[in-house]
């Protein structure tokens, strides 16, 4: 019997861990997810960080689960995505040390070192703080002196996992534009960067694209997993940029993905700065694009954890059904999302509403207020876009977890003027374009994506009025900083 040919896409996110099986036209076979698994790191007053052993553990049982799931299928090619600015330390004999994700701000402390962050800024296309690499390397020499020493080499996180699964280390293009120690648009490690950081340019992996077939999965791994060791492991990339990919965008889209944070992204042809430094140029995994990004920062995680208080045993369906019938603004939310003109992060936030509190009040204000401010957070920083690039389509695409609320693709098209519209894959965007990674890869032609719906703007003049409360309730946190 011929089997199936599959891939096994691992995709290590902020919140969650999953690995899936899928078809060459995309279909999911079998999927697996667990939480992302942090612990505190004492030496600083920001810091967390994982175990890359334990995590190896945890994907590697989420592939059996994942595997068990799909049935008889023989596996041709294995590829990784994950968080970008995460990354893993490797000592000299290839054992995984540290794993510090985004939301490690270890390097907080060293952020005002003697920098010249406007020539940062030019080389790297984003203004250098800790949530980039270099800094996090900084915060381990500086109080980790134990892992610092045995350090050999470090990596982002999906490639990481493309180390685990073949025992090659590399480090691909878009999760480098990530580290404040690559050169964007020469496309190249930079030696300026490397002593600006006191970085040795000996750690540095060699750059690899994304779909190079990297090697074949290791034999063990092979055998505990069950599959085939004839496997190539091929370069992914970072989770923003495979989910584009999976859309199929043209040149000059924009493209809002909808996670954990929500990036919205202009796809260029060239390196684009922005003046007054607001925004992040990224390279693409297509080899020749830019993204400029300006972010909302978290907005899918804040949806997340309130849906855990308000709706915590119902389906994301009941949700938008209570919501979807509110017709009133009794409650308006500034919940720390981003800003690209914005100096300052707002750090404290919360709901606004009438007292004494209405009978009319509900749960699902509250989430309601949250969408809308998920909503006003993406259309403050696309228009900052607009400021630096013209976007004359018509259109804008949306992909990520958080695009299955109809209600917040409406409130995107009011506030934008342009249409919303999803592809059938939007759910499993970053999956979606690990399988077109892989079909490139071993030169087979990829399925492209079927439109599957479109939110139309209706030009409701009440959209302008719950838009200057949001603007006005977010002014008001902004006091308590």
């Amino acid at each position: 019997m011929t089997l199936k040919q599959a891939y096994l896409v691992t995709d290590i996110g902020t919140g969650n861990v999953r690995v899936a099986i899928a078809d060459t036209a995309g279909a999911i076979l079998g999927v697996a997810s667990g939480d992302m698994r942090y612990e505190k790191d004492e030496h600083y007053p920001e810091s967390i960080f994982f175990d890359p052993n334990a995590l190896w553990e945890q994907v590697k049982t989420l592939a059996k689960s994942a595997l068990a799931q799909a049935g008889p299928v023989r596996i041709a090619a294995i590829t990784a995505t994950s968080q970008r600015e995460g990354i893993v330390t490797i000592d000299k004999n290839g054992h995984s040390l540290i794993g510090m994700p985004n939301i490690d701000h270890r390097g907080r402390e060293w952020e005002h070192g003697p920098f010249d962050k406007h020539e940062i800024y030019q080389l790297t296309g984003r203004y250098p703080t800790s949530l980039f690499s270099a800094l996090k390397l900084a915060g381990l020499r500086e109080r980790r002196a134990d892992l610092w020493e045995q350090t050999a080499t470090f990596t982002s996180i999906s490639d990481w996992a493309q180390f685990m699964f073949s025992g090659i280390v590399g480090y691909e293009h878009s999760q480098a534009s990530e580290t404040l120690l690559y050169d964007v648009a020469k496309s190249e490690w930079s030696r300026k960067l490397c002593d600006t950081y006191q970085i040795s340019t000996a750690w540095l992996p060699p750059l690899v694209h994304s779909g190079l077939v990297l090697g074949k999965v290791r034999a063990e791994v092979a055998q505990e997993l069950g599959i085939s060791g004839g496997a190539d492991v091929i370069v992914g990339g970072a989770d923003t940029q495979l989910a584009i990919m999976s859309l199929e965008p043209s040149l000059e889209d924009i493209v809002i993905v909808s996670g954990t944070t929500t990036p919205i992204l202009k796809i260029a042809g060239h390196y684009v700065t922005d003046a007054q430094e607001r925004t992040w140029t990224n390279r693409h995994t297509d080899h020749t694009s830019f993204l400029l990004e300006a972010n909302a920062g978290v907005t899918g995680l804040n949806y997340q954890r309130l849906k855990e208080i308000f709706y915590p045993n119902e389906t994301y369906d009941v949700i938008e059904t209570e919501v979807a019938a509110i017709r009133d603004t009794h409650c308006v939310g500034a919940l720390g999302s981003l800003l690209a003109n914005e100096k300052s992060p707002l750090v404290r936030g919360g709901f606004i509403f009438n007292t004494p509190v209405s009978h009319q009040l509900s749960r699902a204000h509250f989430v309601w207020a949250t969408l809308w401010d998920i909503a006003c957070s993406i259309a403050e920083n696309y228009r900052v876009l607009r400021e630096l690039t013209s976007h004359e389509q018509d259109y804008v695409w949306m992909c990520g977890g958080g695009v299955q609320s109809g209600l917040l693709r409406r409130f995107i098209a009011n506030l934008l003027g342009k249409k919303v519209m999803i592809r059938t894959n939007y759910r499993q965007a970053s999956v979606s374009g690990g399988v077109a990674i892989c079909n490139t890869a071993l030169g087979i032609p990829n399925h492209s994506p079927q439109t599957l719906e479109i939110t139309q703007p209706d030009s409701d003049p009440i959209y302008t009025q719950w838009y200057n409360e949001w603007k006005r309730s977010r002014e008001a946190f902004k006091t308590l900083n």
